[in-house]
């Protein structure tokens, strides 16, 4: 058996749930300090090149496509005309890639705080950065908390916060005042999806989410559930939320008339998404 050391394996330790999760690698190709972050980026032997966010696992190119796809597919086929999109964080681009599949998307703003991040995908991961310049999307390097805090009342439909765990600069993301800035930047059949962490290792984080955005004056909150690979547990979820009293039935692929080129999502995933574990609802069935 190898041995676990940092010349030939990246390891991300979760100490609070007493397990660590590695991937065997080459070699180091970049290291930055930003003025937010640490940025690594490894080639691995079977992963492709992977990036790391002060030591979190955030990407590798073999199983991005779990995440990004659904972050971006189950909450805009689930709006009925989503053509105002904004994407808080998801500066490797890889959301924002997948969010201009949908051509009735008309506008695209991703607010992310570290520019590093979006130059270090360009050049290690250019396939998720390859729809940057489609002149439906513009990109912001700015505080996104503070950008939905100015944003326009009613000007969104769909709100996507694609942020790192709840800790440093995304930490204000998780919280109930930032929901109610998404809330009232949100039209009246807005909908909102966030990263929500492992249902199996953070079950406190996704039943705080769903108490903050009620709180927030949504009127529905759903979490969806998915395998992803490099992330601890290897179990991951995104939580959608509401303006109106229910989460609207979605539009099949090929009802709304949409060529999705995906590589796992598609409507029996979306559906099988939804189901709701038991552990998780009794959880969250409390909280009414």
């Amino acid at each position: 058996m190898p041995t676990l050391d940092d010349k030939h394996w990246f390891t991300e330790v979760e100490d609070g749930a007493g397990s660590a999760f590695s991937l065997r690698i080459r070699r180091k190709l970049h290291e930055e300090r930003t003025e937010y972050q640490t940025i690594e980026v490894y080639e691995t032997e079977y992963f492709g090149n992977l990036m790391v966010i002060d030591g979190f696992t955030m990407l590798s190119s073999r199983e991005n496509f779990l995440y990004h796809e659904m972050l971006a597919h189950p909450v805009l086929l689930t709006h009925p005309a989503p053509k105002r999109v904004c994407i808080i964080g998801g500066g490797d681009c890889g959301t924002l890639r997948e969010v201009l599949k949908h051509q009735d998307v008309e506008q695209v703003t991703q607010i992310d705080i570290d520019e590093r991040v979006t130059r270090v995908a360009e050049q290690f991961f250019p396939a998720l950065t390859a729809s940057n310049g489609d002149p439906r999307a513009k990109l912001l390097f700015a505080d996104g908390i503070q950008w939905m805090a100015d944003a326009e009342p009613g000007g969104l439909d769909v709100v996507i916060v694609d942020s790192t765990d709840p800790v440093g600069p995304a930490q204000g993301l998780f919280t109930a005042d930032f929901y109610s800035d998404c809330r009232r930047a949100l039209a009246d059949d807005g909908l909102l999806v966030q990263q929500s962490e492992s249902p199996l290792l953070h079950l406190d984080i996704i039943a705080s989410m769903h108490q903050d955005l009620r709180t927030a004056g949504f009127g529905a909150v759903r979490t969806l559930f998915f395998p992803q690979a490099i992330y601890p547990s290897g179990w991951w979820s995104a939580t959608m939320a509401a303006t109106g009293e229910c989460i609207p039935d979605f539009r099949r692929i090929d009802d709304a008339g949409t060529a999705l080129s995906t590589t796992y999502y598609n409507a029996d995933i979306h559906a099988a998404a939804l189901a709701q574990p038991e552990f998780v609802r009794k959880r969250l069935a409390a909280l009414d």
